[in-house]
C-alpha cells in the first residue's frame, strides 16, 4: 500500500490524472488490447477528470482503446436527469474525450430487473478481462462506491439502500431537498473493486480525515469499507494535506519519506516532466 500526500486538492488531482495517463500509455492499448478503467463520481474526481481532458486535448492521451466501468448509479432517477451518474460522466468527462460510447459502461438504475442488471455488469467486467486500474473516492464515513458501513467486504455488484449520512451528503446536489435524493442505488461491491489489478483511491479535504485514519492506521473493518484495501496488493491512496489531519505524525513522515524514493522511480509527475 502507498499513501501519496500532496499539498492541496489541485496537486492531488494532477498527480492522480498523470498516474492514470501513464498507466494507459505504458499499457500500449490497441484494437485487440483494451485498457480497462474503473471510475468514480462525486466532487473529488472532478479535478482529475479536468486534467485528463486537458491531456487528451493536448494530444498526450487517447481513450480510443479504453473501456470504462463506473462504480454506481442511483435507482429510479431518469438517465437524463442532471444528477444521474450517466449525466455526470458524460457532462464532466466522456463527451470531452474520444472514448467509444459502447465502451463506457454505467449501471442502469431503471432496469426492469435490477439484479439481472448487476449480474450482467459483473459479466461485462469479466469479459473485458477484468479491471486494470480502479479509481475510487470515499465518503466521510469511509464508504467506497455505495458500499455503506456494514457492507460485506467480499460483496459483488448489487442493489443497496443508502445510509442517512450519504443521503444528507448528497442533498446538496438536489437543492438541499432530502425528499428528492434517491434512497437506493446500484453499486459495484467491495469484492468487485478488490478484483482489480490496481486500485487508486482519492481522499481530499479535512472532512475525510477521520476516514483516511480508519483506512490507513486501524484494522480492516466492514464499518469502514475503504479499510479493505489494506489487503489489496496494489493500492494507492492519493490525498491532500487536509486529509491527513487525523493521522499520526510518524505515519505522515513515513509515507512522505517514501515519496522521495518513488519520485525518482515511478512518480508520474517526475516521469512526465522528463518526457518519459
Amino acid at each position: 500500500m502507498r499513501l501519496v500526500i500532496l499539498d492541496n486538492y489541485d496537486l492531488a488531482s494532477e498527480w492522480a490524472a498523470k498516474y492514470i495517463c501513464n498507466r494507459i500509455i505504458q499499457f500500449k492499448p490497441g484494437q485487440d488490447r483494451y485498457f480497462t478503467l474503473g471510475l468514480p463520481t462525486g466532487s473529488t474526481p472532478l479535478g482529475c477528470y479536468k486534467k485528463l481532458i486537458e491531456y487528451h486535448k493536448n494530444g498526450h492521451l487517447s481513450f480510443k482503446y479504453v473501456k470504462t466501468f463506473n462504480m454506481d448509479e442511483y435507482v429510479g432517477l431518469p438517465r437524463n436527469h442532471p444528477e444521474s451518474y450517466h449525466s455526470y460522466m458524460w457532462n464532466n468527462f466522456f463527451k470531452h474525450i474520444d472514448i467509444d460510447p459502447n465502451n463506457a459502461h454505467i449501471l442502469d438504475g431503471n432496469a426492469a430487473d435490477l439484479q439481472a442488471e448487476c449480474d450482467a455488469f459483473e459479466k461485462k467486467i469479466k469479459e473485458a478481462g477484468g479491471i486494470d486500474l480502479f479509481v475510487g473516492g470515499i465518503g466521510p464515513d469511509g464508504h467506497i462506491a455505495f458500499n455503506e458501513p456494514g457492507s460485506s467486504l467480499v460483496s459483488r455488484t448489487r442493489l443497496k439502500t443508502l445510509a442517512m449520512d450519504t443521503i444528507l451528503a448528497n442533498a446538496k446536489y438536489f437543492d438541499g431537498d432530502l425528499s428528492k435524493v434517491p434512497t437506493m442505488a446500484l453499486t459495484v461491491g467491495v469484492g468487485t473493486v478488490m478484483d482489480a489489478r490496481e486500485v487508486m483511491i482519492l481522499i481530499t479535504g479535512a472532512h475525510k480525515a477521520f476516514a483516511l485514519y480508519k483506512a490507513i492506521e486501524e484494522g480492516v473493518n466492514h464499518m469502514w469499507t475503504v479499510s479493505a484495501f489494506q489487503q489489496h496488493p496494489r493500492t494507492i491512496f492519493v490525498c491532500d494535506e487536509d486529509a491527513t489531519l487525523e493521522l499520526r505524525v510518524k505515519t505522515v513522515k513515513y509515507f512522505k519519506g517514501l515519496m522521495h524514493v518513488h519520485n525518482k522511480l515511478v512518480d508520474p509527475l517526475f516521469s512526465m516532466k522528463n518526457g518519459n
